[in-house]
């Protein structure tokens, strides 16, 4: 069993290489693009509804809910792409339970990318909400001497991101595969199960971190406007 998905090499030419992650990734990717298309292909505006559009809503709405929760007073506009970082990390772990699959979300590099992608949206969420200036004057307060702080501080919490997913499911494999030298029936599938239970959790914390950085980038940071005249403070 490998620990990783890098090390399951489809094809090789040279110093390309086309290994399980980025088999996996695409195919997940695309199992998820094509899915969401089959599942809202016929969906209802009307009263009469079935009970899977219903079902869809109340997932849709809990997720919405969860996404106002953090601080976000526009959770759909955030709503795709929180939700896609959900679906993409929980699919990876669900579908563990296919014979040579490994999850995509093993490998640093995808977790590095998927924590890539946090860092560009949370300043392109900010810049779009408080505009260039005021997202730029956010590193510098309280005062010009964080700025050094924050910009560390934006490069370790990706950072932190990126390792916190990678060690908790590389962690699981390993688990799984020291387990199959040993004992290899039961106590591996009660592994798998567990291991799918821990991907939807790193699922969601790793979503509502993201809306967390993002939250905190959208702060309005307008100052209060100045009182009428005539009027007490």
């Amino acid at each position: 069993m490998h620990l990783s998905p890098d090390q399951m090499i489809f094809w090789q030419h040279g110093f390309f290489k086309l290994n399980g992650t980025i088999v996996f990734t695409w195919g997940l990717m695309l199992v998820l693009a094509v899915g969401s298309k089959l599942i809202t292909r016929k969906l209802s505006i009307g009263l009469e509804r079935s009970r899977w559009q219903n079902l869809l809503e109340i997932v849709v709405t809990g997720i919405q809910k969860q996404i106002e929760e953090v601080g976000l007073s526009q959770p759909q506009k955030y709503l795709g792409f929180l939700g896609t970082l959900f679906l993409f990390i929980a699919a990876a772990s669900l579908c563990t339970v296919i014979p040579g699959y490994q999850p995509p979300t093993g490998s640093l590099s995808t977790t590095a990318a998927l924590a890539l992608c946090v860092f560009v949206a949370v300043p392109f969420f900010g810049i779009e909400e408080d505009g260039v200036v005021n997202y730029l004057k956010s590193y510098a307060k309280p005062t010009f001497l964080m700025l050094p702080f924050n910009i560390i501080s934006e490069l370790s919490r990706t950072l932190a991101l990126a390792v916190r997913l990678f060690g908790n499911m590389m962690s699981g494999a390993m688990i799984i595969a020291i387990l199959l030298t040993i004992i290899p029936f039961v106590i591996p599938i009660v592994m798998t199960l567990l291991g799918q239970l821990t991907g939807m959790v790193q699922a969601y914390i790793f979503s509502i971190l993201a809306a967390v950085y993002i939250a905190a980038a959208t702060r309005v940071r307008k100052p209060k406007p100045e009182a009428a005249p005539g009027i007490a403070a």
